[in-house]
């Protein structure tokens, strides 16, 4: 058996040309089935039968592994045995009927609106940064900016006189997202207050719509270093990332009653299954509403 994983393993990695770490996974996966299999005496590779394989995944289950892992272990398989297969090792590939635990769905992190104001009130507005980062949250929970589409904001693509900005998404997708009276006050107020205080000499403007300490455009990481830091001011204990600003506006949307397919084009998801995740949240924060409100639930 181990002769065979490690053909197949240099078959990956040479003949398919699959990354070092995808090889890791399979030797990992293979050699924990070898293990099961010795444990059983079946060290026959062609005698090896569906049954055995789902007694592995048994054992996996009882052992706690997540649906994901377990998912993985199979796709690792039923390659390896078709592998097996093209060889002419075997006749079948036992792995074959074996179907791909469900997924469980994780639901996006999200802030109240209570958070959201703590969040969005901890900037100190009496300094030019405060001014800045106020205006940067403002805008993202106003219009559920990914942070990739944030930090490539352009100056050309801000229409504030009517009150929309226009952003590229994925797939080179653009769309139009309108602006909240708070949003657009606090991008005026950075706009003509604050930004040309912040380009710096010998710096290349990029048109960037937010600009960094250094005088040029944030990075990914400059955005998520200075929102822990506010998240901490706030006294927020819930983890936050950028994507839960973007979570959380179109929660709060549907939970006010905006229709799935308006959250959907303002979101940028091409497929509305993607958007539907978010009627799951608000179904949740319904329960727990009535679960601790209503005297008799």
């Amino acid at each position: 058996m181990n002769e065979y994983i490690e053909d197949f393993l240099r078959y990956l990695s040479i003949d398919l040309g699959h990354s070092e770490n995808t090889v890791v996974n399979y030797r990992r996966d293979l050699r924990k089935f070898n293990a099961f299999l010795k444990a059983k005496a079946k060290v026959q590779i062609d005698h090896i039968q569906t049954e055995d394989i789902q007694l592995f995944l048994v054992e996996l289950k009882h052992e706690g592994y997540a649906s994901a892992t377990t998912s993985r272990i199979i796709s690792s398989l039923k390659q390896f045995f078709r592998y097996l297969m093209l060889e002419g090792v075997l006749e079948q590939n036992p792995a074959q009927l074996l179907e791909q635990p469900k997924a469980r769905k994780h639901l996006p992190d999200t802030l109240s609106t209570d958070e959201i104001d703590a969040l969005l009130a901890a900037p100190d507005i009496e300094t030019n940064l405060g001014i800045r980062d106020r205006s940067i949250f403002e805008l993202m929970y106003a219009t559920g900016l990914r942070v990739s589409e944030l930090i490539t904001l352009k100056l050309d693509e801000l229409h504030l006189e009517l009150g929309f900005i226009q952003t590229i998404g994925k797939g080179n997708k653009e769309r139009i997202v309108p602006l909240g009276e708070e949003a657009q006050y606090w991008l005026d107020r950075y706009l003509n207050e604050v930004r040309y205080l912040m380009q710096k000499p010998g710096i290349q403007d990029h048109n960037a719509v937010y600009l960094s300490r250094r005088g040029g455009p944030f990075t990914r990481q400059g955005i998520w270093k200075n929102l822990k830091k506010y998240v901490e001011l706030a006294g927020i204990q819930a983890n936050v990332t950028p994507h839960t600003l973007r979570h959380s506006f179109a929660t709060h949307l549907l939970e006010n009653g905006a229709d799935l397919r308006m959250v959907q084009e303002l979101l940028g998801h091409s497929d509305i299954s993607t958007t539907q995740i978010y009627t799951h949240i608000s179904n949740y924060r319904l329960r727990e509403v009535y679960r601790k409100n209503f005297p008799r639930a």
